[in-house]
């Protein structure tokens, strides 16, 4: 599945992204130390409930899990940048042209469904485990163990299975875009927390001059990101 594998190519899956990710929406972490700022509170989401919500954190830990490379998709707050997101014009479909007929069409004539990127969540993840439950015991999504979860996903993204309301490739493809986009999104947005995504790349952020390192080819970048916030990483 491409949104698993192994860990090893965790890096490359991730670098061959970035070309479709604007990257203002959307190599170690930073380490706490004697006089690190406190912890804030745990997010609470806003748009998704208890059951999405758990839905959406296992999820997206299957997507991006953490590995020697870098933080996972959870630590860096892509259910938080998700959440948000959803608080947005493109959430609502603002930024569509959304008006009727549907049909079904070629991939190339655009988007052509009548729901809301807010729809395709609500509707996916509740098919999403009204398929566990009557598949795999009276389960839950979040409840399954993590072969399980990626045999799953691996299945939706290719076709295999077929949901009553929604297209199973369509929330897919939609949930794994949006956790590529939080994960190396401007931490402004919730995602990328301690600009780990970035510092596994060896991204620079929103850094106002790094000309003098754009032609030193395969030679890491020395400095950490900046935000577009000016916090630094």
């Amino acid at each position: 599945m491409s949104s698993s594998g192994k860990s090893l190519d965790r890096r490359d899956f991730l670098r061959g992204s970035l070309g479709a990710l604007p990257v203002a929406l959307g190599a170690g972490m930073a380490v706490g130390g004697p006089g690190a700022a406190a912890e804030p509170p745990a997010y609470r989401p806003k748009f998704f409930i208890a059951e999405e919500w758990a839905f959406l954190r296992a999820a997206v830990d299957r997507l991006i899990p953490p590995d020697a490379e870098g933080p996972g998709a959870v630590e860096s707050g892509v259910p938080e940048f998700i959440d948000r997101q959803m608080d947005t014009p493109y959430a609502q479909g603002a930024l569509w042209y959304m008006q009727g007929p549907f049909y079904e069409a070629p991939p190339e004539l655009g988007y052509q469904m009548k729901f809301t990127p807010r729809d395709i969540y609500r509707l996916g993840i509740a098919a999403t485990d009204r398929w566990v439950h009557d598949n795999k015991g009276g389960k839950r999504f979040a409840e399954l163990d993590a072969a399980t979860q990626d045999d799953l996903l691996s299945q939706m993204e290719g076709k295999k299975i077929e949901f009553p309301d929604i297209p199973a490739n369509l929330f897919f493809g939609m949930l794994l875009e949006n956790t590529k986009e939080g994960y190396f999104s401007d931490p402004i947005h919730g995602g990328n927390k301690q600009m780990g995504g970035w510092k596994m790349i060896g991204f620079p952020g929103a850094r106002a001059d790094f000309m003098d390192w754009v032609d030193q080819y395969g030679k890491p970048y020395p400095i950490g990101p900046v935000g577009i916030s000016g916090t630094r990483g």
